[in-house]
């Protein structure tokens, strides 16, 4: 096969499995802690006061916490994660350097996907919230 197929095939894949990963694992298990203030099934408080991602969101674009839908926002946000893992592994993966190149450019492309996106999603929700 293609070695940009192959890639296309591990982007596809790791998208999926780090969307469920980080939306079922993480961001919906924390937003049901705080929905029900931090209890625990076996009656223990767990203290998680919010989703950190959110919280960045809220700060930077003024947005008031209480007309965020959370539900759709935590699926937002495991999808920006997911992309922005896969899309940095798979890129990564094709360039022919030396490890220690690939490891400064992920980097590189790390952060300066996680700012991006979050910018253009931080003010997709402010314009979300400026129309209701």
């Amino acid at each position: 096969m293609n070695e940009y197929l192959v890639s296309l095939l591990i982007f596809i894949i790791l998208f999926i499995i780090v969307f469920l990963v980080d939306y079922f694992l993480i961001n919906k298990r924390k937003l049901n802690r705080i929905k029900s203030k931090g209890l625990t099934k076996k009656g223990k408080t767990k203290k998680i006061k919010s989703i950190s991602e959110i919280d960045y969101m809220t700060a930077k674009f003024k947005l008031d916490p209480k007309k965020l839908n959370l539900d759709k926002i935590i699926i937002g946000i495991s999808i920006l994660n997911a992309f922005i893992i896969s899309i940095v592994s798979s890129i990564v993966m094709i360039m022919p350097f030396a490890i220690m190149w690939q490891l400064i450019i992920a980097f590189a492309l790390l952060f300066g996907l996680i700012y991006a996106l979050y910018e253009i999603y931080g003010r997709h929700l402010k314009h979300k919230e400026e129309r209701k």
